[in-house]
């Protein structure tokens, strides 16, 4: 398995720094093989990124509120993206509780679907299929079956905002659940639920790391590691990107993004910070290691890890994903590409050091 064991550590200089969108990038995914980075923004526009060179391939701009029905893009921010795992569609959500399905070739706009009533917050397609989920401010979960545009079904339980989503091939996802403190796991044929507790504040993010574990991160600065089968945390790391001083208080700083290199032990979770941190998952999923941080400022507002694990991308912005307490001014609306090296295979114990 890729993971901690063969990465070393990222060079800083060696990170590229991609352009495109005029206001803060707020989420961002990586197409099956690694070839494209989709990416959006605050300013409701919508970029595809050919990864080898860093071209801009097909960019849709944002429009005016009201203008979605004429014009082919978002007309508010975008808060979260999702492709299918066979790299054909990719669905949009944003702050106007829409959902946009798209052809990621001709990034032409194919459906949208409407029925939240607020913000769409989480977007994952279940591995393997075009069955889409959805999670919004207005409570609630969504299933869609996107090749036949329909609706499937409403899931409700959390009592606040869901910040966030994910889902792997298992027909079941698991949401963050904000303020309410819970994190969930929806078993979509039983119809039943699962609810995780163990953060104080605000969960803000979540990612499966295979289909018994996943991570979460709150705005009370803790990462947590959750085993499905366990209420609580399996390993918990506070104040995991230290503390800020903010007007004068001593506070963490919140995590704002998770992401896990899939089936692997190694994590990456991003803050405000100015760096992105590495971590490792030790013994069985017990332990949180940090590993490596790597410079970056600006909010980090998503993270993806590329299936091969070569290398890891941020969307960063002056602002959170989520809204406008704060500016770091310093920060660039971009788009950064880490380069994670590879280790060669471990070599035999009396084999000269390679690096």
């Amino acid at each position: 398995v890729l993971g901690y064991s063969r990465v070393q550590p990222p060079d800083p200089t060696s990170i590229r720094v991609l352009r495109g969108h005029q206001l803060p990038v707020t989420c961002l995914v990586i197409s099956p093989d690694d070839r494209f980075i989709f990416s959006a923004s605050k300013d409701g526009s919508l970029i595809k990124w050919e990864v080898d060179s860093g071209k801009r391939l097909c960019v849709v701009p944002g429009g005016k509120k009201g203008t979605e029905e004429r014009h082919m893009g978002h007309a508010s921010h975008v808060l979260c993206m999702a492709i299918s795992s066979d790299g054909k569609y990719l669905a949009t959500g944003d702050r106007n509780k829409l959902i946009m399905i798209w052809d990621t070739v001709t990034c032409k706009r194919l459906h949208i679907f409407t029925g939240h009533r607020d913000a769409v917050s989480g977007l994952s397609f279940r591995k393997g299929t075009h069955q889409l989920y959805s999670a919004s401010h207005d409570r609630c979960v969504k299933v869609w079956n996107v090749a036949e545009n329909a609706y499937v079904e409403t899931l409700f339980g959390h009592q606040d905002v869901v910040t966030g989503l994910d889902s792997l091939s298992r027909e079941c996802c698991v949401t963050a659940g904000g303020r309410d403190g819970t994190v969930r796991l929806w078993k979509i044929p039983e119809e039943s639920q699962l609810v995780f507790y163990g953060h104080q504040g605000s969960i803000d993010c979540i990612q499966l790391i295979n289909e018994e574990h996943m991570v979460s991160g709150a705005d009370d600065g803790s990462v947590a590691l959750w085993g499905l089968t366990k209420k609580k945390p399996l390993a918990l790391a506070r104040q995991a990107h230290g503390m800020q001083d903010a007007q004068g208080l001593q506070q963490p700083y919140w995590i704002s993004a998770v992401a896990a290199l899939r089936n692997s032990d190694l994590l990456a979770t991003g803050s405000h910070s100015a760096s992105v941190k590495l971590w490792k998952c030790g013994e069985g999923f017990r332990k949180l290691e940090p590993l490596w941080d790597i410079p970056l400022v600006g909010f980090v507002n998503s993270l993806k890890f590329s299936a091969a694990g070569d290398f890891l991308v941020a969307g960063i912005g002056q602002e959170h994903r989520l809204g406008r307490w704060w500016r770091v001014k310093e920060a660039k609306n971009s788009i950064c590409i880490i380069p994670l090296k590879q280790r060669a295979a471990a070599p035999s114990p009396e084999a000269p050091d390679s690096s």
